[in-house]
């Protein structure tokens, strides 16, 4: 049944037409708040400009990417550390490790900053992160020894580890359902930017004489950290961390004001609803499972913090947990990594000048760009297991054409430029193809598919893995390509079409769905128990609801 969408305030009144027990998308049946995908952003265009600004946590910590792939062949930052230059002992050990401790870092501020989120919110949770990084980010700037800059790294990887969790799942939580896909796109949208500028700003900087040529851009990334650190105080709550508070009166005020409503609209009271009933629903089920640590305690508080952890390997989650974990694997397992460090090597043997170089692998960073791009308008359009499904098949073609190339011609480019060229055609579509895909989607799918009690928790899971298997394959991927050479890239190929399969038997689809309503899209609620449990809950909710309606209708 579709809601109706005029406003006024309108009790609820039959509690079988509003169960949020659709695992179909939400203009299939009910009001929206606009037309679904990308031009809905134009509709909802408060919520798009609070995800907007959100994401320039993804900037940050793609920019850092971006800068360290060329500052650490610039012969001013090596005469500075010649610890990491070719000629020093050991070299690519410690290369490896300054390289290795953004990701160190990363995987510790992305674990903790499950339980910071839930206890400050996601807003305040923000500004640690920001000023974490703002610390590594002066600190590296400078660095006057490899000690202090390894550490200075450390510092950093911890803030950005702590964006790279918050940002989308912030945005996820203020997104309206139609078009959230859009706005999750611009966490990955951001990430890749991030890349591209750094790339190019070091490109330039990299001409000028003495060691500001490495500390400038160490330095220019504090402007979007202290531009998102400041800016997102003047955001809202997320409307959904209010509510598991027990502050739903603001949680109604930070509801309305995101989709620029009045509070009685009735999708608003709707959405409300829907949030009021998930939460009380999973505190419910929390407290069933684990009844002696109800006391609220500070010893029960911490037990209950530790045991809701494990809560995320547990029936009723263990599904969402196993698809949130296996994307980030997956994302990281195609190869794009292998690719990138290898391109610039393809160049060389190709006759290709350093400079050149250099900028063929800025082009890659631009096409990854471009499907980035893409996915703004195809992730709500056609959903995110298409575009997986389409992605795992695109790659997995990429890297067989390569390997077979690589195989036959490797050693000997200048002599075959034409089969050169292929492999380079062939490693662009590939960058496309993930960016339109593997890149977006499994930065935006964790955080909407876990339930609210357990959200947090769920997507610092999921970017632990993220980071957790970009470390292995920085230390897997280098020699992996000069000892196999083509079969690297078959390797990868492997789990292209692994990606595939998975994705067709475990990955359902969110698109347009309520994140109140992915519990039926798991197929988590299964007993008739739990279904009449939930039912109450609605119920009761709904008389409050009305009694404080008619409440307020006669004191006016």
């Amino acid at each position: 049944m579709k809601i109706n969408a005029q406003e006024g305030d309108m009790p609820i009144q039959n509690t079988g037409d509003v169960f949020i027990h659709h695992s179909e998308a939400v203009w299939e049946h009910r009001d929206t708040y606009g037309p679904p995908g990308y031009r809905g952003v134009f509709t909802n265009y408060y919520a798009a400009l609070c995800a907007a600004f959100a994401a320039i946590g993804g900037m940050i910590f793609g920019y850092d990417q971006g800068v360290v792939s060329i500052v650490l062949v610039m012969p001013q930052f090596l005469a500075q550390f010649t610890r990491v230059s070719d000629t020093a002992n050991g070299a690519g050990f410690w290369k490896g490790l300054l390289t290795a401790m953004i990701e160190l870092g990363a995987l510790i501020g992305a674990i903790n900053q499950g339980w910071i989120a839930d206890k400050i919110s996601r807003k305040y949770s923000i500004v640690v992160a920001v000023t974490v990084f703002a610390i590594g980010s002066v600190l590296q700037t400078a660095s006057i020894s490899y000690a202090m800059l390894v550490t200075a790294r450390l510092i950093g990887g911890i803030g950005i580890g702590m964006l790279s969790m918050v940002a989308p799942l912030y945005i996820s939580e203020i997104s309206p359902p139609e078009n959230r896909g859009a706005l999750l796109v611009l966490e990955e949208l951001s990430v890749v930017t991030g890349i591209v500028v750094a790339f190019w700003i070091t490109y330039g900087t990299r001409f000028m004489a003495g060691e500001w040529a490495w500390r400038l851009p160490f330095l220019l990334q504090l402007v979007p950290g202290f531009v998102l650190g400041f800016g997102i105080l003047f955001l809202p709550f997320s409307p959904r961390w209010l509510v598991s508070k027990g502050r739903d009166a603001e949680a109604l005020q930070a509801l309305a004001k995101l989709r620029q409503l009045p509070t009685t609209d009735t999708r608003i009271q709707r959405e409300w609803f829907d949030i009021r009933v998930e939460v009380a629903f999973h505190k419910g089920t929390s407290a069933l499972k684990h009844p002696e640590l109800q006391d609220h305690s500070v010893t029960s508080r911490i037990k209950l913090e530790i045991v809701s952890w494990t809560d995320c390997f547990k029936r009723g989650c263990w599904r969402r947990t196993h698809v949130g974990v296996g994307l980030m694997v997956f994302q990281q397992f195609v190869g794009i990594n292998a690719l990138i460090y290898y391109s610039p090597t393809l160049f060389k043997t190709m006759g290709l000048d350093y400079s050149l170089q250099l900028i063929m692998s800025g082009v890659l960073n631009v096409t990854q760009l471009v499907g980035v791009i893409t996915s703004l308008w195809t992730m709500d359009r056609f959903g995110r297991r298409p575009l997986l499904l389409w992605g795992s098949l695109f790659m997995t073609l990429s890297h067989l054409i390569i390997a077979v190339l690589v195989g036959k011609f490797s050693s000997d480019w200048p002599g075959h430029r034409a089969a050169g060229w292929i492999s380079v055609a062939f490693l662009l579509f590939y960058m496309l193809s993930f960016g339109a895909s593997w890149g977006p989607v499994p930065w935006a799918m964790p955080s909407e598919i876990f339930p609210s009690s357990l959200r947090a928790k769920g997507v610092a899971l999921a970017t632990c893995s993220n980071w957790l298997n970009n470390f292995i394959i920085g230390l897997i991927t280098p020699p992996l390509v000069i000892n196999t050479g083509f079969g690297a890239y078959t390797f990868f190929a492997v789990f292209c079409l692994l990606s595939l399969i998975w994705t067709f038997y475990f990955v359902p689809e969110t698109s347009g769905r309520t994140l109140e309503a992915m519990d039926h899209v798991f197929k988590d609620i299964i007993s008739e128990q739990e279904e009449a449990r939930r039912k109450a809950i609605e119920s009761e909710i709904i008389g409050s609801t009305n009694s404080m309606t008619r409440q307020e209708g006669e004191v006016s």
